[in-house]
Order: structure tokens, then C-alpha cells, then sequence
């Protein structure tokens, strides 16, 4: 290897410490964030497009169903929004199958795969109507 490709293989892993050491540090900042303050105080965000069309979309809750798990209620998170807690074991499986890919080609192809993605689209898609219909 060359002194100069040593040297952007050096920076590249440095940047890549550095990204790793921030998001660590926002998750942590999230997270005493979301045990602290109540989502009603007025702190968090206001849904954009419930605020223009009156209707939920498919985030709307996960605000408060976070509070609520960071709390221990998870009951209470599940009424927020019930498919974003149905998700959080999947959102955490594919930050792992990124994490390890290349050990696990075959989860890496499954979850990256066309019909995986519809599937996740069409169940975001399905839960919007729902949850609007039934005012979920």
C-alpha cells in the first residue's frame, strides 16, 4: 500500500470513529431527551402533514410511543402508534444486517430484496388507511 493510500485509509477509518462517536452521543442525548420531557410539552416537533390535512400518517404517536417505552409503558406506546413498536425489532435487524453483511449474505439479500420492500411499503401504506378510517 502507498504512503498516500495508507494515509486516506487512516482518515476514512478516523471519519468513520468519529461518525460512529456522534451518533452514539445524539442517541444518548435522544434518549435523556425522551425520559425527561413529556412530548405534550411543546418541545417536539408538530406533525407537518396532520397539521395541513387533519389526517395521521404513519409516524403520527411515535413521538409519544417512545416517551412511553423509555418509560415502561409499553402498553400506552402501543396505543400511540402500533405499527412503528411492531417495527422496531425489524429497524433493529437491519441495522444489524448492515452492520454484519458480510458474515450473513443470505439476511443481507432477504432484507434488501424487491419484495421485502414492497411488502414494508405496502404495510406502511395499509396501516395510513387504517388508522385514518378508524381514527387509530
Amino acid at each position: 500500500m502507498s504512503p498516500t493510500e495508507r494515509d486516506f485509509s487512516n482518515r476514512f477509518a478516523l471519519y468513520r470513529r468519529l461518525l460512529i462517536a456522534g451518533i452514539c452521543v445524539a442517541a444518548i442525548g435522544l434518549c435523556i431527551l425522551y425520559l425527561k420531557f413529556e412530548p405534550s410539552s411543546g418541545l417536539y416537533p408538530r406533525c407537518m402533514f396532520k397539521m395541513l390535512t387533519g389526517l395521521s400518517c404513519p409516524g403520527c404517536g411515535s413521538q409519544r410511543a417512545i416517551h412511553s417505552i423509555f418509560n415502561g409503558d409499553i402498553k400506552e406506546a402501543f396505543s400511540y402508534n402500533a405499527l412503528f413498536i411492531i417495527e422496531i425489532p425489524l429497524l433493529a435487524l437491519l441495522i444489524f444486517s448492515r452492520l454484519i453483511g458480510s458474515r450473513h449474505p443470505q439476511l443481507q439479500r432477504t432484507l434488501s430484496s424487491r419484495f421485502f420492500i414492497l411488502f414494508i411499503l405496502v404495510t406502511i401504506i395499509i396501516w395510513t388507511i387504517v388508522r385514518n378510517i378508524f381514527d387509530i
